[in-house]
């Protein structure tokens, strides 16, 4: 369980808020939706839940919850707000009608559960308005700063390693080579935590060039030595499409014989694992402890198994880059 930090919760609460899921959908969100919605009723907050991200806000879609709106949602995949990419949002004027919208319901406060993307309007529509705006980090790809973990990565990895584990009865039984690519534009986290937990016996990711020609010699020079080989190598898409069907072809060039399996979508969904459960659920909940606080224009996250908070200025300006420590002790694991 995480440590909850004690707030001063003497500053006005909200009369009402607001919560919306924003961008790519992840195991999670929905015990996080959960944690916003009790605990804003109990301290008696009212919630509105927003369909469809900032494309519902800004027209103005939402509905007053209550406690039975939340009750058997914390095992559910997706999100029960439903979520959306909305590049209309960009747009100052559009960000100054959303905040009319909210105003005009009685809506003091907006918790926002997202990505960079997501985070990034979140910071703006507090920076432009008196409104005040919580974020928590909902994204498989867990390269939010400000938190060691972000909601839906843990059962995106496990999706992605019982898929594996599946595979590898196949590339074992035909001593074949197979590529599997897990989700990681632009972040290697899912594929490095992937590949160590799978004992894969190679990794490429996008912070890291492709050396081609390195990973030829290793498959050949592994094979020729004897040595054992669990026949999969985990590649993170990266951000140009269509990047493992290239590496096939040019390993195909070095005499390899690779097959490509893209595992895709599988991650974002099915039922959260009991870590992205609890997760969820904490910031959640804790969320409306800092908005009854008077915080605003921040993240909630954990460090070191503590909750805390991360100006949001600082979340979208930092970034959160792969430990390169932890990628050069997967390449060690895998000679």
């Amino acid at each position: 369980m995480y440590e909850i930090p004690t707030l001063d919760t003497s500053y006005q609460k909200p009369a009402a808020i607001a919560v919306l899921t924003s961008g790519g959908d992840s195991p999670g969100m929905n015990p996080a939706i959960r944690g916003v919605v009790r605990a804003a009723l109990h301290q008696g907050i009212k919630v509105f839940g927003i369909n469809k991200g900032y494309s519902g806000l800004i027209i103005g879609d939402m509905w007053e919850m209550n406690s039975a709106s939340v009750t058997n949602i914390v095992q559910r995949g997706g999100t029960l707000l439903k979520s959306d990419r909305c590049l209309a949002f960009k747009d100052p004027a559009v960000r100054h009608q959303a905040a009319e919208i909210l105003r005009e319901k009685g809506i003091e406060a907006l918790l926002v559960i997202g990505g960079d993307g997501s985070l990034t309007g979140a910071h703006l529509l507090a920076r432009e308005s008196d409104i005040r705006v919580l974020g928590l980090p909902g994204t498989i790809d867990n390269d939010i700063y400000g938190t060691d973990d972000t909601i839906g990565f843990d059962t995106a990895v496990n999706t992605a390693l019982e898929a594996i584990d599946k595979i590898r009865d196949t590339a074992l039984s035909h001593e074949s080579l197979f590529l599997v690519e897990v989700m990681g534009r632009n972040s290697g986290f899912i594929a490095t935590h992937v590949g160590i937990a799978c004992g894969a016996e190679m990794i490429v990711v996008p912070e890291y060039e492709v050396q081609v020609d390195a990973i030829s010699f290793q498959l050949a020079n592994n094979r020729a030595q004897g040595k054992g080989s669990s026949g999969i190598i985990v590649v993170a898409e990266g951000p140009v499409p269509g990047l493992t069907y290239n590496l096939a072809r040019q390993l195909e060039q070095h005499e390899q014989k690779p097959k490509v399996c893209i595992l895709g979508h599988i991650q974002r969904g099915g039922s959260p694992s009991g870590h992205d459960r609890i997760l969820a659920s904490c910031l959640g909940a804790s969320a409306v402890d800092y908005l009854c606080a008077g915080y605003n224009d921040i993240m909630i996250g954990v460090r070191q198994g503590k909750i805390t908070e991360t100006p949001l200025q600082q979340v979208i300006e930092k970034g959160k880059q792969l430990d390169p420590a932890l990628f050069q002790r997967a390449l060690l694991l895998h000679k």
